[in-house]
């Protein structure tokens, strides 16, 4: 299926890794040209590297930002192009017991995940309803829906995204712009992999046998019974920004692999 995304143009948050840099991959063998995002230039050329080495003829380059820190974002929002689409990915956790939450904590994770996708859609929003055409997705989680009761500050913030992406659909009625929010479930990014080795290796276990048993005992309901890989989240997210997809806008879909045991 041919996603006519060869003359689009992509911006992905927090995208030198995980989901993000999968759906960077993606987008680039779709043939959009996209940019992405990370804390580091270091990081930014790692991941540049490693996607040419894949796509040779990849028309992809980055922008250095830490969305912790408002001078950088305004930097990086100066050196935008014109974009069509923004996905807007980054975003921080921890595990935290409530009591422990100060409220540097509640201000810092609001900050990076909720503000960095405001602040990205209130600058490139208006070009895309100028041109009637564009794709936000807001990449959250059923952490959004299942709050977690040792990450209570971070499922706050993946609520307020549903919250943002369905308000700013609303700006868009009547246009050839949608915006979207993907529900995503336990997904086998680096952070997770690098944990699971860790636990198979203190433990003397296989790797694929501690990976088994995290996902029964932390996702009971998952259907899938396993980790979500980030390319499957990417390839609902890639779908999102394509041309086809315009009859869905507003719309929070699940790529959580089952865990959300409503029909809704």
């Amino acid at each position: 299926m041919d996603l006519q995304l060869k003359s689009k143009t992509a911006f992905i948050s927090g995208s030198t890794q995980g989901i993000g840099f999968a759906i960077a991959r993606q987008l680039l063998l779709e043939g959009a040209r996209v940019i992405i995002n990370g804390r580091t230039q270091e990081k930014i050329d790692a991941a540049i590297t490693k996607l040419k080495q894949e796509i040779p003829d990849a028309e992809v380059s980055g922008i250095a930002a830490d969305f912790a820190k408002t001078e950088e974002v305004d930097r990086l929002l100066a050196g935008l192009p014109e974009t069509d689409i923004l996905i807007n990915n980054v975003g921080i956790f921890e595990l935290k017991a409530f009591s422990d939450i100060q409220d540097e904590d509640w201000t810092r994770f609001f900050e990076v995940n909720v503000m960095s996708g405001v602040r990205l859609s209130r600058a490139l929003l208006p070009g895309m309803l100028a041109r009637n055409w564009g794709r936000i997705v807001f990449i959250s989680s059923e952490s959004a829906v299942n709050i977690p009761a040792n990450m209570i500050h971070y499922g706050m913030t993946k609520t307020a995204m549903l919250a943002v992406s369905r308000g700013l659909a609303v700006l868009t009625k009547d246009t050839a712009v949608t915006v979207n929010t993907i529900l995503g479930g336990p997904t086998y990014s680096e952070g997770v992999a690098g944990a699971v080795e860790y636990l198979a290796g203190t433990q003397n276990r296989r790797t694929e046998e501690v990976k088994s048993d995290l996902v029964k005992a932390m996702n009971p309901t998952s259907l899938i019974q396993r980790f979500i890989e980030p390319s499957e989240i990417a390839s609902l997210a890639v779908y999102l920004s394509s041309p086809l997809s315009v009859a869905t806008n507003g719309s929070a879909l699940r790529a959580d692999g089952g865990v959300l045991n409503t029909i809704f």
